[in-house]
């Protein structure tokens, strides 16, 4: 007998059919012998609606200080895992499964106070526990918080995710499985590369370069902390019984690919500012102020002119924060000295990712070739122990990803 955690996402969850279809994975589970718990976020598109309908009325959106509107704002937004919570339990119950529905305030998941991005800090584990060891399912709702004060919270975006391996971990479950509407982690994008196979296992490492780099299946957040705690993750199909991929350390994986996925990003914007002056404490002056605005900065790219005496220097930001960007650099233009500043949004970060790389030389420099075959010219390269990543320009994205994954050998047969 396994203790589980089962976690699904708005597409398994998206009507009543669905919900009902994702009970009888539990059921099948339940009827196996294991102790479940489940985990659900709320149906697809529940989520976008009730966030509208707070920020139409108290003029709030998440990463605004955490106000009073803020947290109204999470009491409405986190109905929607409420009711799904309510309506799986109704499901289990009618497949003949002992079940109840457990809200964050319940058990409690006790969480900080930063409204729309709370973080967890602890969840009771006993009640639960005495639950599953009953023969009952737990069904929990994603996304939810309470803080130590009582007041409801919500996690951010993919915090469904999170919740079920916090859960996963505070239970010592021996897996936290997350349905969803893919079968597993793809060598890369299936809609961009019909060859694209799906991976038995993948690490953590990989996993989490995979979703920092555009990989959308499961959130950075939630990989970490199962990392960080030790909790095996199956990312499976609610669709389907085909077994999915797990997501494990690497000293469950003999074989080491030298590359396992190729992974690209659209959600990117290139700024270069030209004839900076190539002195001390320039870079600081120009990336400290968009820290300071919480604009993340990627790739960075430093180009000195031949006299030393100027620089360019081009990096990238996500998308929806190059306006942004734009205007705090444009408002120290004077005390920055730069001549100009050129913007283009029609670029995409593309990245092959494998833990074989740090053990075999030489994986950059087939991608570089394998691009200038193509005739794909770089714009810019970041690089870590187990990733490579290159800027390139937006409308070579399917050509340079499809050339990257069959160099590599990652085409199916």
């Amino acid at each position: 007998m396994a203790r589980l955690v089962m976690k699904f996402g708005g597409t398994s969850v998206a009507d009543v059919a669905r919900i009902r279809a994702a009970a009888k994975h539990v059921k099948r589970e339940r009827d196996a012998g294991n102790e479940v718990a489940v985990v659900v976020s709320a149906m697809a598109g529940v989520t976008n609606q009730l966030v509208a309908w707070a920020g139409e009325i108290g003029a709030w959106s998440y990463g605004a200080e955490a106000d009073a509107a803020g947290r109204e704002s999470d009491v409405v937004v986190a109905t929607g895992e409420q009711v799904t919570c309510g309506l799986m339990a109704l499901a289990l119950q009618a497949l003949g499964v002992k079940a109840r529905s457990w809200l964050a305030w319940q058990i409690p998941i006790v969480s900080d106070d930063a409204p729309g991005k709370a973080r967890i800090e602890s969840i009771a584990a006993q009640d639960l526990l005495a639950a599953m060891a009953n023969g009952e399912v737990p069904v929990v709702p994603g996304f939810q918080g309470v803080t130590r004060g009582g007041r409801l919270t919500t996690l951010g975006r993919g915090g469904s995710d999170t919740s079920a391996v916090a859960l996963a971990a505070t239970l010592a479950a021996d897996r936290c499985d997350i349905y969803t509407d893919v079968e597993g982690v793809y060598t890369s994008d299936p809609r961009v590369v019909a060859k694209a196979r799906k991976l038995d296992k993948i690490t953590y490492e990989e996993m989490l370069e995979m979703a920092s780099v555009g990989a959308k299946v499961l959130q950075t957040r939630s990989v970490e902390l199962a990392m960080k705690q030790g909790v095996r993750l199956q990312v499976r199909s609610s669709f389907s019984d085909a077994p999915g991929t797990l997501v494990v350390d690497e000293d469950e994986i003999v074989e080491k690919a030298l590359v396992s996925g190729v992974a690209y990003s659209r959600d990117e914007a290139k700024i270069t500012l030209s004839r900076v002056a190539d002195r001390p404490g320039v870079a600081a002056a120009v990336f400290g102020p968009l820290a300071e605005a919480n604009v993340n900065v990627d790739m960075i790219v430093q180009n000195v002119s031949a006299d030393g005496k100027t620089t360019d220097l081009t990096f990238t930001v996500v998308k929806a924060d190059l306006d942004r960007a734009v205007a705090i650099l444009e408002a120290r233009r004077k005390d920055l000295g730069f001549a100009g500043l050129i913007q283009d949004r029609n670029v995409v970060k593309v990245s092959v990712i494998g833990v074989g790389m740090r053990s075999h030389a030489g994986v950059a420099q087939r991608m570089f070739q394998a691009l200038a075959e193509k005739g794909i010219n770089i714009q810019a390269i970041t690089t870590s122990e187990i990733k490579v990543s290159v800027l390139i320009a937006e409308e070579y994205t399917e050509l340079a990803v499809r050339a990257l994954h069959s160099v590599y050998g990652l085409d199916a047969d």
